[in-house]
Parts: C-alpha cells; sequence; structure tokens
C-alpha cells in the first residue's frame, strides 16, 4: 500500500479501464449543485465537547491524535466495511455511514488547553479530478457521498480540515501522544512515545462510566435486539431438520441488525445441541434438533456504535426435558444472585463470586463435585470452573468487551459506579463425552445473559423485556413459533 498526501491509495487492477482524455474532459461536465437535504446537528456533538475538554484536561500541552482508522483488507482488491476506532468515534460523534476511513482527530495545544482538528477526505470535486468517478475506495460513483467539509463543520461542532494538509501539519514536530496500530500513515508520521500506552488507557477507563446519551443509545440496541431475537425465535420451525439450520437463525437475525442498526455488534453465536458447550461457536453450521436446546448470543450495533450483548438458551421443540429444566434453573439461580450483587460501591468481582457460589452449591447437590462447594470456591481449588470456565460478566458499550485497556485496578480489581453498564452471563456447559455427569445431562449447554445499568440504588436490567424464567421463555417460544 502507497500514500498519497497521507491516504492509502490501492494500486490500479488489471481489471481496470484506461481514461481517455476527452473521457476525463466530459465527466467534468453538466453537474448541478446537490448539498445534503435535510442535514441536521448530531445528537452526539454537544456530549463530544465534554469528553474532548477532559481529554485536554488529561494531556495539557501535548499534541493528540488519534485516528479513525483506515481499510482493511477483506481478500484481493476487497475491503471489509468500515467502522471507525472507537476511541476516535466517542470523541467525535462520527460513526455509522458517516464515518470515512482515513479519518484523524487531532487535539492541539492551544493556550491553555486545545483546539480539535477533525482531517477527513471531504466529497470530491467534479472539476479537474478523476476520484468521484474512478476511486474504488473513495469515489462517489464506487461508493456513495461524503460529506464535504463545510457540512461536517455543521453536523459535529469540529473544525473540519482537508486530509491532504495533514502531512505538512504533522511535520510540525512537537510532544505527541497518538492512538497506534490503526493507522499505518499515522504511525509512520509521528514517532512512537512511552506514554502512547497512557492515551490509550486514559480513553478506555473514561468511557467506563456512561453518560446520559450513551445510556439511552444502550437502550436502543438492546431494544432492537430484543426484537432480533423474535426474529430468531420465529425462524426456528422452519429451521428444524435443516442441514446448516443454524445459518437461517443467524440470518434472520443479521437482517434485523442491518435493518435497524449499523451492523452486527460482534459474530453472532447460534449454537444448537452440544455446539452450546463450545463458548465463541461461530461456525453456526449445524442442525436444529427436537429435542435439543439451541443457545444464543447476539447483539446489534445501532449506528451510534453502541452495542447490545444478550444470551438466551431455548428449547427448539418449545419444551424442556426435566434435565434441561435442571440445568437451566441452576443458571437462572444463579444469574439471578448475580445481578443482586450489582450495586454502586461493590467490587467488580462480586457479581461472579455471587453467581458461582450459586453454581457450586448446585453442583454439590447433584453429587458431581468430588469436593464441598466451600472448598471448590476456594480461589486455589475452583473445581466448578471445569463447567464454567469463562467469567461472569464483562463491560458494555461502543465494543461488546468495553474499555479493555482500562488497568485492573479501574476495571476487574475496581469498584462498581453508578452509570456504569455490564453483562451479568452466568453459563455451564457438560460436554457430550464428560462422563462426571449423568447420560441425560451430557450436551446440554446453557448462559443466560443480560445488559446491566448500575443505578443510583442498585441495578436496573436493561434488557428484561426478553424473558429469562423457564416457564416464561416456554411460553415466548410456544407463542412465537405460531406466528
Amino acid at each position: 500500500m502507497t500514500f498519497d498526501n497521507g491516504v492509502p491509495k490501492r494500486e490500479q487492477t488489471n481489471y481496470d479501464i484506461p481514461t481517455p482524455e476527452a473521457l476525463k474532459k466530459f465527466m467534468e461536465q453538466g453537474w448541478a449543485p446537490s448539498p445534503l437535504v435535510g442535514l441536521e446537528k448530531s445528537p452526539a456533538a454537544p456530549w463530544t465537547i465534554k469528553r474532548r475538554e477532559n481529554l485536554s484536561k488529561a494531556f495539557p500541552h501535548t499534541r493528540l491524535v488519534i485516528p479513525a482508522g483506515t481499510f482493511k483488507v477483506r481478500s484481493n482488491d476487497t475491503d471489509y466495511r468500515f467502522r471507525p476506532h472507537t476511541a476516535f468515534a466517542w470523541l467525535t460523534g462520527i460513526n455509522g455511514t458517516d464515518a470515512v476511513p482515513d479519518s484523524v482527530l487531532i487535539l492541539e495545544p492551544a493556550g491553555s488547553g486545545h483546539e480539535s482538528l477533525l482531517f477527513i477526505h471531504p466529497r470530491s470535486p467534479r472539476e479537474a479530478s478523476e476520484e468521484f468517478y474512478r476511486n474504488r475506495q473513495h469515489g462517489e460513483f464506487w461508493v456513495g457521498r461524503r460529506m464535504t467539509i463545510e457540512e461536517t463543520e455543521f453536523a459535529y461542532g469540529i473544525k473540519v480540515r482537508h486530509i491532504n494538509s495533514l502531512a505538512d501539519f504533522l511535520a510540525e514536530r512537537k510532544e505527541t501522544l497518538a492512538i497506534r496500530g490503526e493507522d499505518g500513515y499515522i504511525d509512520s508520521c509521528i514517532s512512537p512515545s512511552d506514554k502512547d500506552s497512557e492515551l490509550a488507557t486514559w480513553l478506555s477507563e473514561a468511557r467506563l462510566i456512561k453518560d446520559g446519551y450513551e445510556i439511552a443509545e444502550m437502550q436502543r440496541a438492546i431494544d432492537a435486539t430484543q426484537r432480533g431475537f423474535e426474529d430468531m425465535i420465529r425462524a426456528i420451525p422452519a429451521a428444524v431438520g435443516k442441514k446448516r439450520g443454524e445459518r437461517l437463525i443467524e440470518g434472520a437475525f443479521f437482517t434485523r441488525a442491518r435493518y435497524e442498526g449499523n451492523d452486527l455488534g460482534y459474530d453472532s453465536i447460534v449454537a444448537s445441541g452440544s455446539h452450546a458447550c463450545i463458548l465463541h461457536w461461530i461456525r453456526n453450521d449445524g442442525e436444529l434438533k427436537n429435542g435439543d436446546l439451541i443457545l444464543i448470543d447476539a447483539g446489534v450495533e445501532v449506528e451510534s456504535l453502541y452495542t447490545s450483548d444478550i444470551t438466551r438458551t431455548i428449547p427448539i421443540n418449545g419444551k424442556f426435558t426435566p434435565a434441561q429444566r435442571k440445568i437451566y434453573t441452576l443458571v437462572y439461580e444463579a444469574q439471578k444472585a448475580g445481578m443482586n450483587a450489582v450495586k454502586p460501591g461493590a467490587k467488580f468481582r462480586d457479581f461472579h463470586h455471587a453467581a458461582m457460589r450459586v453454581i457450586a452449591q448446585g453442583l454439590e447437590e447433584m453429587g458431581v463435585l468430588p469436593i464441598s462447594a466451600e472448598e471448590s470456591l476456594n480461589p486455589d481449588v475452583g473445581l466448578h470452573r471445569r463447567w464454567t470456565v469463562h467469567g461472569t460478566g464483562h463491560m458494555l458499550g461502543m465494543d461488546v468487551h468495553d474499555c479493555a485497556k482500562a488497568r485492573k485496578e479501574a476495571y476487574t480489581e475496581g469498584i462498581l459506579e453508578e452509570g456504569m453498564i455490564l453483562t451479568v452471563e452466568p453459563g455451564l456447559y457438560i460436554h457430550p463425552d464428560d462422563t462426571l455427569f449423568p447420560a441425560e445431562y451430557r450436551g446440554i449447554g446453557v448462559r443466560i445473559e443480560d445488559d446491566i445499568l448500575v443505578t443510583k440504588d442498585g441495578y436496573k436490567n436493561l434488557s428484561s423485556a426478553l424473558p429469562s424464567h423457564p416457564d416464561d421463555v416456554e411460553k415466548w417460544a410456544s407463542e412465537l413459533f405460531k406466528i
């Protein structure tokens, strides 16, 4: 990949048709003005001002460079659908279909604070330019219209410059921190700093507590995901017995995600039968069989890039067997205990420990633990984890595993605060070849996951509209099967 004025430039392919001079001159003529009609200010823009102000205070007198990222190749000369880097989107409000690859946000020291400058690849001019009809990555005839500089300034309230001026701007050397690894050109222009990681850490930890706009967007994502789950359940009867029936269910959710949102928040897990025991089963190529369970873990990412993360485990024929219900009920009770441990001032790990206590006690009662639950709960022992090897939850937001670069003391070893959003998702997974369980339990995998807001007095289950009690799940499924 070569660069043209700081912008990645893909070489012409052997199937590109040359453009004669006569055609070039003809293409420059006969275009009427076509400004965007109905352009509105971004609802995120007022919130991003405060975010950038806080960032400015954290790194005084230092240039801060936050790239949106660039194209990622899927195959040869075809790219994945572009999604901007989370920190860039959070600080600018630019997301969804308005996001343009190679954009860069710079906080430039000015006086006692910073000036926010946004470098973009704006709409191509019609005069003296082949880009609008020749460029496969940025050309309007190929990928659609981009905003002009003026339109972008209006919508997002940030001073905008053309990306072609970025190289000269960065040539002025000063103390600089950058988000690295997202844009090769930025990485080549700015010398690495030992403090670059501090910027990435700050941007993760700043997102731990959600503001009012973020909470509302999270609820939008969750509500869309609920409708996606209903679509999937309706599709189950037609998928039973079909080769790769899991993909029929996956496809139903993808349709909802693209219709109501920007995309999937992550690859959907659609795991029927013993596939549910494979924690990140995304092959989704299995057959649905009556009498089995299907575990579905999926989330819609809305245009603002906030995503939900919800899991439900549903009997394919609408009725739990006694063994399935026993395992499901144990997970259900564990989740209740976990959610009840969520409150301001609690340790992040508290809800995990509460859920694991219920699971360990249940396994002891079933006679599969070779030691007592109390012994197993000792961190140095943990035999119950044979059947529940993952944690019980994580932060959630613009990334499904949000705030991943936060310090341990601020996240996993930290304290819950009002405004945090996290998942509570205990599970039990009994593999088909696990002889420690009686035969009727083997191949059963159950996980229940909800998206939880830490409130002033405790918690709010933002995804409570999706049934989770076993009786309610059976009723939910039977009703949707008939539609």
